[in-house]
């Protein structure tokens, strides 16, 4: 991604140091920007501006009880919106800057809107690895609230196309960083004292979370929503979405896994890490094509495939 390349197209403006700039002006005038990240696309915007964060709910058409996820560039600015106990430091020091959000308690003087938080006690919080949200994050001097840049419930955006696709005239501009490592979003983990949940699986793998902190998560029971990614709709293309098919009939796109090659495959190698890189971007390929309904090959439901299933369960329910 090299900084003397500004091509402006539409709303998308190739990633440089022009392009920054004037994404950092929109934001710090409250606008929105649409931004790559390791995971999706994000749609930003300054998470202390209430006028901003409501125009990400209405551009994304946003139940307003779904907290958003605020960015941060590193732990130092994250402890001026959360409170981290040793455990949450822990995972920090651990897992960031990357794919994991931590839902903690908010700090007393935490200036994120009551908006971003849902109205909770608590703040789902990420310090990204991405060159070009880092880079916005450093040039704005401002914590980023950016889900998904997508309509709600959609499919996740994982190139600037998609973003365009899913967001028609509300698009927003767009810093186009190519398409997303990761593929899938963050895993988030609420910290409960000495304990820890997964409420949402992703890129940092339960064995990982294990591994790193010497024992399981405990099991999320609770009904309530408290990050992004909890709805049982969600992540859903435009047409009905049958799992752990072997076949497909013939109104079906097939999306492949291994040795099952469908119209388009996942991961021919059965590689769970490429299968979650490549999910959303077949998921839009096959939202398009003229066959009216979606098959997908079975998934091992074991580390990444954990990630996987769970978003494909969401967007067939």
């Amino acid at each position: 991604m090299s900084g003397s390349n500004d091509h402006i197209d539409g709303n998308v403006r190739r990633y440089g140091k022009q392009a920054i700039a004037m994404a950092a002006d929109r934001l710090q005038s409250g606008g929105l920007v649409a931004v790559p990240t390791e995971t999706v696309y994000g749609l930003a915007a300054d998470s202390t501006n209430a006028a901003a964060i409501a125009d990400i709910y209405r551009t994304k058409g946003r139940p307003d009880f779904n907290p958003l996820i605020v960015h941060v560039p590193d732990m130092g600015s994250a402890s001026e919106l959360g409170i981290f106990n040793d455990l949450a430091a822990t995972l920090a020091h651990k897992f960031w800057p990357g794919p994991l959000t931590l839902v903690v308690p908010k700090t007393a003087d935490c200036r994120v809107v009551p908006a971003v938080t849902a109205g909770l006690d608590t703040i789902a919080l990420r310090c990204p690895a991405h060159p070009v949200m880092q880079e916005l994050l450093k040039a704005t001097q401002l914590f980023l609230a950016a889900p998904s840049a997508n309509k709600s419930g959609g499919i996740s955006p994982t190139r600037a196309a998609h973003v365009e696709n899913s967001l028609g005239s509300a698009t927003p501009m767009i810093l186009d960083g190519g398409s997303c490592e990761s593929g899938v979003e963050s895993t988030i983990v609420a910290i409960r004292g000495d304990n820890y949940e997964i409420l949402r699986p992703g890129p940092v793998t339960a064995e990982r979370l294990c591994e790193s902190i010497g024992r399981p998560a405990i099991i999320n029971q609770s009904p309530s929503i408290e990050a992004p990614g909890q709805l049982a709709s969600h992540y859903a293309p435009s047409k009905p979405v049958r799992l752990n098919a072997e076949t497909a009939d013939h109104d079906e796109y097939h999306i492949g896994f291994g040795p099952i090659s469908g119209h388009s495959c996942l991961s021919k190698n059965a590689d769970l890490a490429e299968a979650a890189s490549n999910l959303f971007a077949t998921m839009h390929v096959a939202d398009a094509d003229d066959r009216p309904r979606i098959a997908v090959a079975p998934i091992p439901e074991t580390g990444m495939g954990i990630a996987i299933n769970d978003r494909l369960t969401r967007a067939a329910t």
